[in-house]
């Protein structure tokens, strides 16, 4: 991803080089521009016209108008020119500095919130006590996500950067909405990521040493409410609670499994900066 950037930059600054030093290249590139631009007007104008929303008359006069649009960004190629340069500059000072934002056009307010910048000066939160082994063994659970019994819930061996953001995703979902979350599965081995790959797409999508959770950089969660675990989806009290986990979730830097195409509400993720999963 990185050499394509660089590349696109580099055309981007050659494009621009010839544009300024070359009249002849700059009248070309202005003519082709103002070209397709009144191409593709006059294209959805038609369309108008033969839907009934343009009239003949008004179709006419927009055609007639374009050889005076065309002689007009010809006589003001400079300041049109000018004008590309001021919408073109800040994007290239993206790129170039690497900041992920297009500078002057986004919204660069900070975060508020005082649990995120706790999170950020290193705040240590502590693992909530584990729950009784036949929490994990109920034939609900099983049906829902089989072999759960079998996980690993330790929180120790997750990667620490992950553990800290999942944690402060349990502190808020408990403080700010009354959920209480308990850890299905944090670190799974590659063998047992093959067992449950081996049980179908319906359990998993991802084969040995393809999941993050070979990293200890995911985790799957649940609702834990009376004494059992609540999984069903179809359970609108635990939808709602998915929906908020997912807003903790992202809101601390994670990636919530409930936005893929292969839904996974209770999964999320750290995309690690620095680290990268293999997918073969």
């Amino acid at each position: 991803m990185i050499f394509f950037t660089l590349f696109c930059y580099f055309a981007l600054m050659v494009a621009a080089l010839a544009i300024f030093l070359f009249p002849s290249f700059r009248d070309r590139v202005l003519r082709a521009t103002v070209s397709i631009s009144t191409a593709i007007a006059f294209f959805f104008i038609g369309i108008g016209r033969r839907l009934g929303f343009v009239s003949e008359a008004s179709f006419q006069l927009m055609r007639d108008s374009g050889s005076g649009v065309r002689t007009f960004a010809v006589r003001h190629r400079y300041l049109l020119l000018s004008g590309m340069g001021l919408l073109i500059v800040p994007v290239l000072l993206s790129v170039t500095f690497g900041s992920g934002r297009v500078l002057f056009f986004d919204d660069w307010a900070a975060t508020s919130d005082p649990k995120i910048e706790a999170l950020l000066k290193g705040e240590q939160l502590v693992p909530p006590q584990p729950l009784p082994p036949e929490v994990f063994a109920t034939a609900e659970v099983e049906q829902i996500r089989p072999l759960t019994k079998e996980g690993s819930r330790d929180w120790a061996v997750l990667d620490v950067d992950f553990r800290n953001r999942l944690l402060l995703v349990y502190k808020i979902m408990k403080e700010k909405h009354g959920y209480d979350l308990a850890l299905l599965e944090g670190y799974r081995s590659a063998e047992r990521q093959a067992k449950l790959a081996a049980l179908g797409n319906t359990v998993t999508m991802a084969k040995a040493n393809q999941s993050y959770h070979q990293y200890g950089l995911a985790a799957d969660n649940a609702f834990y409410r009376n004494g059992k675990l609540v999984i069903s989806e179809k359970d609108p009290w635990a939808m709602e609670g998915y929906r908020l986990y997912g807003e903790a979730a992202e809101s601390v830097g994670l990636v919530w499994g409930g936005r893929w195409s292969f839904r996974d509400y209770g999964h999320v993720e750290y995309r690690k900066p620095g680290f990268k999963l293999s997918r073969n």
